[in-house]
């Protein structure tokens, strides 16, 4: 029985303290508010108490705080994007990439709002993109890459209008089979 305690506890122990290193080592989400010319922060608050509705978007800590000087921020969009490349009918490599859209501040509800048909935009985009041939070789050049920002670009334009200034490419990976 002693035999069989020890492993256990210590297995316990190594997962009481793998779980402590990552969460005292994760940043945690960060909120940032952009506030207008007259000080509200956009933010509905509960006049008895003061307190924030917790209403906010799915993912407030994915989100940059922009610039004093800038008037756009940034969305990171919650989930990666995953382009299979497919070669004599099979799955020869996936793509996994990770977007943040760069939208006039205030605007970032909108980006949430209309996430699934962007997302929809975006894959339609990239799987384009990989049919073409646009993941094969030296794919991360300048001019490899430059189709694919501007396809995805022009997506984020069809569906927020004018709001959407650009999408940026924040990770980039190919897993070759």
């Amino acid at each position: 029985m002693k035999k069989l305690l020890i492993p256990v506890l210590f297995s316990l122990i190594g997962l009481g303290g793998g779980v402590a290193a990552g969460v005292f080592l994760s940043a945690g989400p960060v909120e940032t508010i952009a506030t207008d010319a007259d000080g509200d922060d956009g933010h509905a608050e509960d006049d008895a108490h003061g307190e924030d509705t917790g209403h906010e978007a799915p993912d407030a800590g994915g989100q940059d705080a922009p610039s004093p000087d800038s008037p756009y921020e940034y969305v990171r969009l919650n989930n990666q994007f995953i382009v299979p490349l497919v070669r004599n009918g099979s799955v020869r490599s996936l793509v996994v990439l990770s977007l943040t859209v760069e939208v006039v501040a205030g605007a970032n509800e909108a980006v949430y709002s209309r996430e699934p048909r962007l997302r929809d935009a975006f894959l339609r985009v990239m799987f384009s993109h990989a049919n073409i041939g646009g993941f094969d070789g030296s794919f991360t050049t300048v001019e490899a890459m430059d189709p694919l920002r501007r396809g995805l670009r022009e997506a984020a334009h069809q569906v927020l209008g004018n709001i959407a200034h650009d999408v940026l490419i924040v990770d980039i990976v190919r897993q070759d089979a």
